[in-house]
């Protein structure tokens, strides 16, 4: 497949995913993890799908710096160039612009799609219609283009988005301005907008000019471009390490939906189809895997269930374990820890790993 040469793609890819632990652990995150037991990491499976949007070399992965060996190790057709490392963890918005800066450094009249590094697509066919769709229209229009998910069920991890009632172009009817932008409702709101129909679940994924995103970080966020564009010139030279310690030192922690795409009048969504999960949490991944007739989502070569349905269990292939009487539960064991959680209360994950940190020491996350 021929792909645009001024077509860009920047994963983001400096979580810890906390919410998969045990699993998922501070040196390694899910990203780096083959999940799904197919034989690819997340982020493996990311840059082969990213692979049908623009070529290789024009794909940066923004990350901790403590995972670049492993980027590199799991990416190997991208050079240590492509890989920007932050020194520390300033959330979306920052990581953007670090990598709005370097690509414009190479090529200013880039489109650019940014995405997580740890989704699942199922259609990725799909998947890459709607995203060169919403890339030929960034280009050609002032516009920063969200990709909004179906809703399926009245989750309360996902924030929402809200569509406006008119078409935007009779070509891509599914395009629609955004109203409003909700974070994580409660279970009654979440409700009220799935029975609305007019709103879509925040995936995530971003689509917009390179002109576009940058004059939205000068309107709304001009103290963290501002940052980044001391930089140029410097981007890409033995330099770059020593800048961006300096800048993460002083730049601001903040989210690229708060700091812009809430404030912006210029958002679209794009409503999308293509079987879509964050991966962000174990009930997720139940969602997706092979159940018995329980119901139990298993992997493990010798788990044996009595009177258990409804639970997602996560065990050393070689290990036997043996369950009885439970309900909708989380039983996972990694290395030297075990996690058995009742899976409606799964959100409560992060905060048992910050309750190990302050308690047992780093060791155990």
């Amino acid at each position: 497949m021929k792909v645009n040469p001024n077509h860009y793609c920047v994963i983001m890819a400096g979580g810890i995913g906390a919410r998969f632990w045990p699993m998922s652990t501070t040196m390694r995150p899910k990203q780096f993890i083959d999940i799904l037991g197919l034989g690819k990491t997340l982020i493996q499976m990311t840059f082969d799908r990213l692979c049908r949007i623009c070529p290789p070399e024009n794909i940066y992965v923004v990350t901790n710096d403590i995972y670049r060996d492993q980027v590199l190790e799991q990416l190997p057709a991208i050079s240590a160039a492509q890989v920007l490392c932050e020194p520390a963890r300033r959330n979306t918005a920052p990581c953007i612009a670090y990598a709005n800066h370097v690509i414009m450094a190479k090529n200013p009249e880039a489109t650019i799609m940014v995405a997580p590094s740890d989704h699942i697509i199922l259609n990725e066919e799909e998947f890459t219609r709607n995203v060169l769709d919403a890339m030929s229209a960034a280009t050609r229009n002032n516009w920063l283009i969200t990709l909004g998910i179906e809703p399926s069920r009245p989750d309360t991890g996902y924030g929402y988005i809200q569509l406006m009632d008119k078409e935007i172009l009779p070509e891509l009817p599914k395009l629609r301005k955004v109203k409003t932008f909700t974070e994580k409702p409660n279970l009654e709101l979440a409700q009220s907008f799935l029975a609305s129909g007019d709103f879509r679940w925040n995936s995530g994924i971003f689509i917009w000019s390179l002109k576009s995103i940058n004059e939205a970080f000068e309107k709304f966020l001009p103290e963290v471009n501002d940052l980044f564009r001391e930089g140029n010139g410097i981007y890409g030279t033995a330099q770059e390490t020593e800048f961006i310690q300096n800048t993460y030192s002083v730049c601001r922690n903040i989210s690229i939906d708060y700091g812009i795409m809430e404030k912006a009048d210029n958002v679209y969504v794009m409503s999308v189809e293509f079987g879509w999960s964050d991966l962000g949490t174990w009930g997720s991944l139940y969602d997706i895997r092979k159940k018995d007739a329980a119901q139990n989502a298993i992997v493990g070569n010798h788990v044996m269930a009595y009177d258990t349905k409804g639970c997602i269990v996560n065990m050393p292939k070689d290990k036997l374990v043996v369950l009885q009487g439970l309900t909708d539960y989380i039983v996972v064991e990694e290395d030297n820890a075990l996690l058995v959680c009742r899976r409606e209360d799964e959100q409560q994950i992060r905060q048992f790993v910050n309750d190990i940190k302050v308690e047992k020491g780093e060791r155990f996350v």
